[in-house]
């Protein structure tokens, strides 16, 4: 049996996109530097181990707060504890980005467009989902669906 060093997960089952570290570690290195393959196998077991060490410690932060999520203050004084306290205001930075970059992302999206649309266009959208849903559902069959009052008020009148 192997070991367990992460809750229901063998140490095997915990990495790291291989070629995505390996293209992070060529970037911090000048071009001219070569790495072994085994010394790319070290560097991203290392990441792994320090995810998981920051990962344990927040989540023993979480717990003295009483909290059962962890937060980015969290992470936070985790590296605070672990005496990587030299690097917070570099994480926090990255955050900040991060955070900055998912709401433009957000605003940018889905959002944006269902706020531009007027409420009959919204309700003429709903309708036409519903009714490719229900195709869907019946097996491509299309069964008319009821159409609102109005619309029939409108018919009534032509």
């Amino acid at each position: 049996m192997e070991p367990m060093d992460i809750v229901g997960r063998t140490k095997e089952d915990a990495s790291l996109p291989k070629a995505t570290m390996t293209k992070i570690i060529k970037e911090m290195l000048p071009p001219d530097v070569r790495v072994a393959r085994d010394t790319q196998d070290l560097l991203i077991d290392c990441c792994v181990e320090f995810i998981n060490l920051i990962s344990s410690e927040s989540n023993e932060v979480c717990n003295r707060e009483e909290r059962r999520t962890i937060a980015p203050e969290h992470v936070l004084k985790a590296l605070e504890v672990l005496g990587f306290g030299e690097y917070i205001e570099e994480v926090y930075a990255a955050y900040e980005q991060h955070r900055l970059e998912t709401v433009d992302t957000v605003r940018a999206g889905k959002c944006s467009n269902v706020a531009e649309m007027t409420e009959e266009e919204a309700l003429a959208e709903q309708q036409r989902m519903f009714a490719e849903a229900r195709a869907r559902m019946n097996g491509g069959i299309t069964v008319p669906s009821k159409q609102p009052d109005s619309e029939v008020d409108q018919n009534l009148n032509n």
